[in-house]
């Protein structure tokens, strides 16, 4: 058996995100239920902590935490890609079904599409989180080349 990256996988789930060392990720949303084991996953592989709202200088992605009650969630992604860097990604984080504050994927589907944005893969990443992995189609036409 050959090592593969299933084990790191485990041990740190930020890495089915895709960042990179080296990558600013600014985080929308936080609150108290925020998973912070991913949160420092993804903090020990870009080698840098995340920015906040407050941050005003492009990103290279985007980790938002919405819950059905933060509001409406095209007016979230639209407000996400403000210091988008051309290319980059928004992580959208909801709460997994049968969670408070989960968000239904038809609702997701029609808020990425309102945004602009194209919803390209769906992760269950944390014990109360699932991630839907959206691209901006300058992101999008680039993965095609």
């Amino acid at each position: 058996m050959s090592a593969t990256a299933d084990p790191a996988d485990k041990s740190n789930p930020a890495l089915r995100l895709g960042f990179e060392q080296g990558q600013i990720i600014q985080e929308l949303g936080y609150d108290d239920d925020s998973d912070q084991e991913l949160r420092e996953g993804i903090e020990e592989i870009t080698g840098a902590e995340l920015v906040d709202e407050d941050y005003d200088d492009v990103a290279d992605g985007v980790l938002l935490w919405h819950r059905d009650e933060d509001g409406d969630l095209t007016d979230a992604l639209v407000d996400a890609l403000e210091y988008l860097a051309e290319g980059g990604l928004i992580w959208l984080l909801t709460p997994k079904t049968g969670r408070d504050g989960h968000v239904e994927a038809h609702e997701i589907a029609d808020a990425a599409k309102t945004a602009g944005l194209s919803q390209t893969s769906s992760v269950a990443i944390a014990k109360d989180w699932a991630g839907t992995r959206l691209a901006t189609p300058k992101a999008t036409k680039a993965g095609k080349r």
